[in-house]
């Protein structure tokens, strides 16, 4: 099975798109990082280390301190994919 291009994009590229996503929304970039923070146990720092290394989603993801337990309870649709249904290691 080919790789997706998600898992070499790098987060640091992506990253500002998710803040203007939320902001456009009324969110707030500290909102962004609590939920990222979250789900991959980085903090403050060590996320913000991770964009300046402009790591790919790959790298982000294996790097984690510690994926959220509660990572399988998170349901959405994006781009008409179940997100509860992807069945790739990186997202589950």
């Amino acid at each position: 099975m080919e790789e997706h291009r998600i898992f070499t994009t790098s987060f640091a590229s992506v990253y500002p798109l998710y803040l203007q996503k939320a902001e456009k929304k009324g969110r707030t970039k500290a909102e962004v990082d609590a939920i990222i923070c979250w789900l991959t146990g980085y903090n403050q720092q060590t996320l913000q280390q991770q964009i300046d290394k402009n790591n790919s989603f790959e790298t982000f993801f294996a790097q984690a301190p510690q994926i959220n337990p509660n990572v399988s309870k998170i349901t959405s649709v994006i781009c008409g994919c179940r997100v509860e249904e992807i069945e790739n290691n990186l997202y589950n």
